[in-house]
């Protein structure tokens, strides 16, 4: 028998110096590697209370229709969605969680060319989307660990199609006021577009310099709000998350979007999960006690923790934070390093259940005990 010849295709040279987004550890892959029974995940800034009880339901009755393809539009969830934000049904569209939508924001707007401007510590995905597309990502600075506005629209040019701003910020949990955004639309270029991704939007929506994106979007301004399920509802599975602007971009999604970007169950699951006003009062509830509880912890045995209006801390350990969050995988307890963000010796910590800061505050102790500080 003849021998086969090696037929692999390299991978395309313009992947080249690319990086990509690496999620955090799963509890099967630390239980695996360390042989642990109990592990406890504080990192991916997961609802701990688990999903809404509907939600569960619906997706539960909807599972003897699988067989059938999902409605590609999902014309019901996004129906409600509109009602619900007090919107045209034709300024919301889906997407597979609201990274999926950052893809299709930069597929739809960067031609080759052009650029969209982006913090330097802003969410990881907005640079890789643009990379990824037409490596058009401008990186600006951040100040004090926020995004610097008025920095970021003087980086603008007559290629920047794009503005990305995460309000509040992953991974630092800082935020923007009302009034620095009203700045920065008042003197934006013609042509951009500001994508604002509220993924915390609930955990933030209290605080009184906090934007509301949809009230720009009201006004006519040219702005684009990414929102999901997956943390205040507790749907990350599942993967739905929405995008809330003019009808015309909309439209320019819906062109560039896959068919079937959201299955069934997730749609369903989320229409059921907009009615469980008590599931989410108590998530909102849990994490105001608990991130309390845990700044006032982590202060307490001498480490910095910057302002967050996330579900989840940025934290400065004051030494290596990679060995620290090694040395926490073989206690059992996942955090997410942040060297991706040229934060080297920073974690961020999701705000978990009772028990679950527990079991991370005594794994700390020992941790701490065994890395000096640098």
């Amino acid at each position: 028998m003849k021998p086969v010849r090696d037929r692999s295709v390299p991978a395309p040279a313009h992947l080249e110096g690319l990086d990509r987004y690496e999620p955090g550890m799963s509890i099967e892959q630390v239980q695996r590697e360390q042989g642990l029974a109990d592990v406890v995940k504080l990192a991916s800034n997961e609802n701990p209370l688990g999903p809404s009880p509907l939600a569960l339901e619906a997706a539960r009755q909807a599972l003897g229709s699988i067989h059938r393809y999902p409605d590609g539009a999902g014309t019901v969830l996004r129906a409600k969605l509109a009602a619900r934000l007090g919107v045209l049904e034709e300024q919301v569209t889906l997407g597979n969680g609201s990274s999926d939508l950052i893809d299709l924001l930069a597929r739809a707007y960067l031609s080759p060319g052009d650029n969209a401007v982006i913090a330097e510590r802003g969410f990881a995905r907005f640079r890789q989307s643009v990379n990824s597309r037409n490596r058009g990502a401008r990186l600006v600075p951040m100040r004090a660990h926020t995004h610097d506005l008025e920095a970021m629209r003087e980086a603008c040019d007559a290629r920047t199609r794009l503005l990305f701003v995460a309000n509040p910020n992953n991974p630092t949990g800082t935020w923007n006021a009302r009034r620095e955004l009203d700045a920065l639309l008042s003197r934006l270029p013609k042509g951009v577009l500001v994508v604002l991704d509220e993924a915390y939007f609930q955990f933030a929506q209290d605080e009184p310099d906090y934007p509301n994106g949809l009230d720009f979007i009201a006004r006519g301004a040219p702005v684009a709000v990414l929102r999901t399920f997956s943390k205040a509802y507790g749907l990350a599975g599942l993967r739905i998350g929405y995008a809330v602007a003019a009808p015309e971009t909309i439209a320019a999604l819906d062109t560039v979007r896959e068919p079937f970007n959201t299955g069934s169950l997730g749609q369903l699951a989320a229409h059921a999960a907009l009615d469980d006003h008590e599931h989410v009062a108590r998530s909102l509830a849990l994490n105001r006690t608990q991130k309390a509880r845990l700044e006032a912890e982590l202060r307490g045995r001498g480490l910095g923790v910057l302002p967050s209006l996330g579900n989840f801390l940025c934290v400065e350990m004051y030494r290596d934070g990679g060995l620290v969050f090694r040395r926490l995988i073989e206690h059992g307890v996942i955090v997410r390093p942040l060297q991706a963000y040229d934060l080297p010796s920073h974690l961020r910590i999701s705000v978990g259940a009772p028990a679950e800061i527990d079991r991370l505050l005594a794994a700390l102790d020992s941790v701490l005990l065994e890395i000096p500080r640098a």
